[in-house]
């Protein structure tokens, strides 16, 4: 699917097909479907430690711990090297999101969990970082995809309904977790 062509209806179709596999908010209303196969998946690239992570987390109903474990520290404060757990209903918007944008090309993850000590000092730089960032409890992610516009990415996220969304074109990122739905930016 082309930029030109990410249409909201194409989303929406792509939507309905794959909301019993990937959808967060719907879990729970498609148990019934569970053991027919149901598996969710993430796929990153982190660009500031070289790491590639490309795994199953979720089979039919059950979050696997070790895979969440690598999640975790796939996503960990790389600057201090502190690991905490990132909340399954953020890793899940994550895996949502991906599966409507019908690429197989990783995200590349710009910032998961962030220390108190990285949060502050990422915010003595940049008006743009929260104070009281859902990145330093290990529910938020800042992504990107370099096939797909931050729009794209953006509108994605936003249609799994189940978290926050940030645009920030400027910088190339989308900023999805798993807190109250709202959106923000361009």
């Amino acid at each position: 699917m082309t930029k030109s062509t990410f249409t909201r209806r194409a989303l929406l179709r792509v939507f309905a097909a794959s909301a019993v596999s990937a959808a967060p908010v719907m879990a729970n209303a498609f148990g019934f479907l569970r053991g027919a196969g149901d598996i969710r998946k993430l796929s990153m690239y982190n660009g500031r430690t070289g790491e590639r992570m490309d795994m199953i987390y979720w089979i039919d109903g059950d979050y696997i711990g070790p895979a969440l474990d690598e999640v975790n520290h796939f996503m960990r404060d790389w600057r201090q090297n502190e690991v905490r757990r990132i909340d399954t209903r953020t890793i899940d918007i994550m895996a949502a999101a991906h599966n409507l944008l019908e690429t197989s090309e990783p995200y590349t993850l710009l910032s998961g969990y962030r220390s108190a000590a990285t949060n502050a000092m990422l915010r003595s730089r940049s008006r743009g970082v929260a104070r009281h960032s859902r990145h330093m409890t290990g529910e938020a992610a800042d992504l990107r995809i370099n096939s797909r516009s931050v729009s794209q990415i953006a509108r994605a996220a936003a249609a799994c309904n189940a978290g926050g969304v940030g645009r920030y074109s400027g910088s190339n990122f989308v900023h999805m977790d798993c807190g109250p739905v709202r959106t923000w930016g361009r």
